[in-house]
């Protein structure tokens, strides 16, 4: 007989986690996505709204307070935004960790999952180390532009283990002519190379996420076009991918792929010259910073389609127990 789902909902939490099913694990690694995205947008709002200091020190909040407690050279305000961030930190680390435990407890036991899972938290209390470094320094950009960054080297292993929790574990069997892979490959480096040019614009605008912190010398115009530019080659790409897939009749799912990031990067462009032509107001800057993100998860999604490995590995049914039949006195 099947087992019953726990009818009591925080029941079916945990054992969504200690006795996990490929498709309990799939869900909790998406929220692991979704984690690392959301936390890419609050620090956008720790910055618009200049509460990068709202915390002067780390690991605590102020000299001797891990919260924030008064003190006159840091509004409220700006205090609570800064360490509500730094408390959704250790939201996103708690599903790495959940996610990690549902991993090791998965039947059967998948080791590859199992050490995507493991970067997750380790990644998490890196991007922790690095956002103290971040203070430390006064928001210099540098280290503001490689917490940043941190995020999508995160996400590689999130995205990795969301596709690879719905897919088996045989050899991966290529689904594009070389060529299209390549052009793929070429695609995901091209959105790696804008979000690196993003954080030198950010670097070199308006919100430092404090009024004293140093900015990086650069004509904002000049690194801006740099920046656009590099996003239309990103856009040719994917146009490239599209239409080369349609015409090899690749996998539906490498075109639906390609055509959703193309929606991601034309409304990310219409985000980024709507802000630029603004005066770059705070709350577009929190959705170009969240569009960023999205964009690089559906780059990964991308380049994930244009293989697979199989179907996914289910547990081998209990065996009934044998009964001896009765010996005769």
């Amino acid at each position: 007989m099947a087992e019953r789902s726990a009818p009591n909902p925080l029941l079916r939490a945990v054992d969504a986690v200690w006795r996990p099913t490929p498709a309990s694990l799939r869900l909790l690694a998406l929220l692991g996505v979704l984690g690392n995205a959301v936390i890419v947008a609050t620090g956008g709002a720790v910055r618009v709204t200049k509460s990068g200091l709202g915390c002067p020190t780390w690991p605590r909040c102020t000299g001797d307070s891990l919260v924030p407690a008064g003190n006159p050279d840091h509004p409220a305000l700006n205090m609570g935004i800064e360490f509500g961030n730094r408390l959704l930190t250790f939201v996103v680390l708690g599903v790495g960790v959940l996610v990690f435990v549902a991993a090791l407890r998965l039947v059967p036991r998948r080791r590859d999952l199992v050490l995507l899972a493991l970067a997750q938290p380790m990644s998490v209390v890196a991007q922790a180390v690095i956002g103290g470094i971040v203070v430390l320094t006064d928001l210099h950009p540098a280290a503001v532009a490689l917490h940043f960054l941190v995020s999508p080297a995160l996400l590689v292993f999130c995205v990795a283990l969301w596709v690879r929790t719905g897919e088996g574990d045989e050899k991966p069997r290529r689904l594009t002519g070389p060529a299209l892979r390549v052009l793929t490959w070429a695609l995901l480096a091209a959105a790696g190379a804008v979000l690196v040019a993003g954080t030198v614009v950010t670097g070199t605008g308006p919100h430092a996420g404090d009024a004293e912190a140093r900015r990086w010398p650069f004509d904002i115009e000049e690194v801006a076009r740099i920046h656009g530019e590099l996003a239309w080659a990103l856009v040719l790409l994917t146009v490239a991918v599209l239409g080369w897939a349609v015409r090899a009749k690749a996998p539906a799912a490498l075109r639906r792929r390609a055509a959703e990031l193309l929606a991601v990067e034309l409304a990310q462009g219409v985000i980024g010259y709507v802000q630029y032509f603004n005066g770059v107001p705070g709350p577009l800057v929190v959705a170009h910073m969240l569009g960023a993100v999205l964009l690089w998860i559906a780059a990964l999604r991308v380049l994930f389609a244009t293989r697979e490995r199989g179907p996914v590995p289910v547990a081998a049914p209990k065996a009934a127990p044998v009964r001896e039949a009765p010996q005769p006195a």
